[in-house]
């Protein structure tokens, strides 16, 4: 390998990249914001590791190659059998323990990172288990994917300061590799074609030393001098804006005392650690509490705080390449407040307040906040949630009520407040999308969620010297509240018939239209991640756990009869008993999950049950006043695990094993691993059944409609919910989002009103006609003369008194 002219790699651009499994064992991150590096694990080795930010993944992996120079060759995360240790119980460090099947080795690591450098060591001893220590060849593997892309980027080898390194560059951001014990070999190559894989996969030892691969798919493999450090070695990865700075990390960490680095990294986690309340005492079996508060810490931002992602992962990112940019490393204001209420949950109080002014800082101008996002605020998908700018509202209520001193002063968060109701008022009741991303219309759960924010608005700006504002939005939380069996409760048909009830909730109605039939749960709902021909149902069809949301944020009593129809209705379609106990499936027909032959996810599969729906259902029977059945649900999530990883997966395999595919019943799929939302409803599950009550329900909605049960005034009418009929005894409330004259009659324009709407300072304008005296079977008909515009609307509305 002399020669110059064979030192630039062959091979360009290699093979298309992808993303390793999603299936993590293990992640973790310095809890300072010095170090801004971030690591996974599976199967015994490196994954992704993120840098600058928990948004950027820079690797796909980094393991081990074993060979004897003559006919073995193993690689290290297919054919050994792991166990994966934290060093101590919720800090997320790992040692890790990796057998070769046939037993001729065993390598052990201790993985972490620097805590005061963009740096991951791992500390590595490799024991021969047949023969010795110079029978063995070890190389390690590396293949960056910087800046999110496994495309495009440059690897040479070189130096810093005379220390030999693996460098490698794309999109301003760069990596370093460096070894404590010399490097017999080193080559990089393109992907399947000159990489090191292929070279030892054919020779038994390096015979490819190449020195650099330019703008591609690239590895980098380096052969280990085992003699000269007696088997034992550290391995730093070190990343930063251009490679001198990824070098200086590199030799910076490997210059330092490991020990040293060692204990303060597990110091500040432990310390953080001693200030969650202790709510996994007494102890559990397979306690959970721990590992999921570290999930959730380990999931935040160093630079934009507060700003907590989804996962650490890339669901089926075996079969993904760099088309998935975002993967699951993005910010869902869903989970986020999610995340903010387990946080405070555990007690961690400043940490969920972090969260809240984050959630500040992005909200949108329009009052919303985006389907996902980069951390930054930048959009990612364009989708309009209703439920996501629900949320904050009801987290600053929450935090309100747990952690007012973390707060300053109520009247700062106002404007955020005003600004989410008053998206709510103009855009609700219906959702562009329910919370699972796919459908618009009547959803239960963003029902829930709209009715109690404008309740919890309502007592927020009461509490600001706003209390013009409260009785417009309560009037909406109430009609909406009055109207959610006429959107979303289907009555009669084959299916109630079939289990036995008299009616039950839907997962999602279609928008009211006026060519709709007479209940929105007659409607068509599009199946989304499901085959041409078979991605139409009726609503009336489809059922999801969702409509516990009902319960669980207090609009609904757990004994309502129409609540206990439901459940008996989701259990006979949803329910799948696993061997750790029931699960559920999010919707009957969903197609979000691995075929059933268990190939991956690709547009379209099977959906397979959440086990955070465990815990949602768990929530609902301690409501019921079934502690013990919630128990023993918290016990179901906490063996949803795979092996000793501690990490809950966002779905869980519900076939047969198949175990060429690593799919085993009751265990992780391939979807994202660990679910930071999962992790959450296990920790405000833990402080439930502590309190013996929901720790995250609204009091005003339980005090209003479970207690009070006021007789509601008004029914809405507005151009996103044209109602065609109105109850007797109720005022029909114009909504509009722009002032109008409204031209009505309420004797077939015999005679008629001219009256102007309403400016509520909420960004509607209201007008309550008189149809509380009139009697069934009359008819108000009314149209719009609209003044900006200096145009009439041209068509007339009407709408009947039952």
């Amino acid at each position: 390998m002399n020669d110059s002219s064979t030192r630039l790699a062959p091979g360009w651009p290699g093979i298309p990249p992808r993303w390793t499994s999603s299936a993590k064992t293990g992640v973790g991150t310095a809890l300072n914001q010095h170090s801004k590096v971030w690591f996974t694990l599976s199967h015994g080795i490196l994954n992704e590791v993120y840098f600058p930010r928990v948004d950027q993944a820079c690797t796909r992996d980094l393991g081990f190659l074993v060979t004897d120079g003559r006919g073995f060759f193993s690689e290290e995360k297919r054919h050994c059998t792991f166990e994966n240790r934290p060093f101590e119980s919720g800090v997320p460090a790992f040692e890790l323990t990796n057998t070769e099947i046939s037993g001729r080795y065993r390598i052990r690591k201790e993985i972490f990172t620097d805590p005061y450098r963009n740096v991951v060591l791992q500390k590595i001893r490799f024991e021969p288990l047949q023969g010795q220590l110079s029978d063995y060849r070890l190389h390690a593997l590396l293949s960056p994917h910087l800046a999110n892309f496994g495309n495009g980027n440059t690897g040479w080898i070189g130096d810093y300061k005379g220390l030999p390194l693996f460098l490698a560059e794309h999109g301003g951001t760069a990596l370093a590799l460096a070894s404590s014990a010399p490097w017999k070999k080193m080559s990089v190559g393109f992907v399947g074609t000159s990489d090191g894989w292929q070279d030892l996969s054919e020779h038994f030892q390096m015979e490819w030393e190449y020195l650099r691969a330019e703008n591609g798919n690239i590895a980098c493999t380096g052969e280990i001098d085992l003699l000269a450090c007696n088997g034992e070695f550290v391995l730093a990865l070190g990343f930063g804006g251009i490679w001198s700075e990824a070098g200086q990390q590199v030799r910076s960490s490997l210059l330092e005392d490991y020990n040293d680095l060692r204990k303060h990294y597990v110091m500040h986690w432990k310390t953080w650690q001693d200030t969650l309340l202790k709510l996994d005492e007494p102890g559990r079996e397979n306690d959970l509490y721990r590992p999921s508060a570290a999930v959730l810490r380990t999931h935040e931002s160093k630079d934009f705080l507060g700003g907590i992602i989804a996962s650490l992962s890339i669901p089926w990112g075996f079969n993904k390449g760099d088309e998935d940019l975002g993967g699951y490393h993005l910010v869902w204001p869903r989970d986020l407040v999610e995340t903010a209420g387990a946080l405070l949950a555990a007690g961690a109080e400043n940490d969920a307040v972090r969260v809240l002014r984050y959630l500040e800082s992005t909200q949108e101008a329009a009052g919303n906040w985006a389907q996902n996002l980069w951390l930054d605020g930048r959009p990612y998908w364009s989708g309009i949630q209703m439920d996501e700018t629900a949320f904050p509202i009801l987290l600053l209520d929450l935090l309100h009520r747990e952690s007012a001193h973390g707060l300053g002063k109520l009247e700062r968060w106002w404007p955020m407040v005003r600004n989410a109701a008053s998206f709510i008022l103009r855009n609700g009741p219906v959702t562009q999308q329910d919370r699972w991303e796919e459908d618009g219309g009547y959803s239960p759960f963003t029902l829930a969620a709209e009715i109690s924010a404008l309740l919890a608005a309502a007592e927020i700006a009461e509490l600001t010297g706003h209390s013009d504002a409260s009785s417009t939005l309560r009037d909406a939380a109430d009609a909406w509240n009055d109207n959610i069996e006429r959107w979303v409760y289907a009555t009669g048909g084959e299916l109630a018939q079939q289990i036995g009830v008299e009616g039950y909730y839907v997962r999602i109605a279609p928008p009211d239209t006026d060519d709709a039939a007479a209940s929105p749960t007659q409607g068509f709902v599009p199946i989304k991640n499901r085959p041409p021909g078979q991605d139409m149902q009726r609503a009336f069809q489809i059922v999801s756990p969702d409509s516990l949301a009902l319960v669980r944020f207090g609009l609904r009593a757990a004994d309502d009869p129409r609540i206990l129809n439901t459940v008996r209705v989701i259990d006979a379609l949803l329910r799948v008993q696993l061997p750790q106990g029931p699960c559920w499936y999010r919707y009957n027909g969903d197609g979000y999950g691995e075929h059933k032959d268990g190939s991956a996810f690709d547009g379209s599969g099977i959906g397979r049950p959440w086990p955070l729906l465990a815990g949602e259902r768990a929530h609902y029977e301690l409501a019921a006043g079934r502690p013990k059945e919630a128990e023993a649900l918290l016990s179901m999530m906490e063996k949803c695990t795979s092996g000793n990883g501690r990490l809950l997966p966002e779905q869980v395999w519900d076939a047969d094993d198949i175990p060429a595919l690593e799919l085993f019943r009751g265990k992780p799929t391939g979807s994202a691993c660990p679910l930071v939302w999962a992790h959450s409803e296990y920790i405000k599950l833990r402080r439930s059944l502590r309190d013996g009550k929901i720790f995250d329900q609204p009091p005003q909605t339980v005090q209003r409609y479970l207690v009070e049960k006021p007789v509601r005034q008004v029914f809405g009418w507005r151009f996103n919910n044209k109602t065609r009929s109105v109850p007797r005894n109720k005022k029909l409330r114009i909504v509009l989002l722009n002032p109008a004259l409204v031209h009505w009659s309420i004797d077939g324009w015999n005679s008629s009103h001219d009256t102007n709407t309403r400016d509520t300072g909420l960004g509607i304008y209201t007008l309550d006609l008189p149809t509380a005296s009139l009697s069934g079977g009359s008819k108000v008909v009314f149209t719009f003369y609209w003044p900006q515009e200096n145009r009439w609307e041209g068509k007339d509305y009407s709408v009947v008194v039952e």
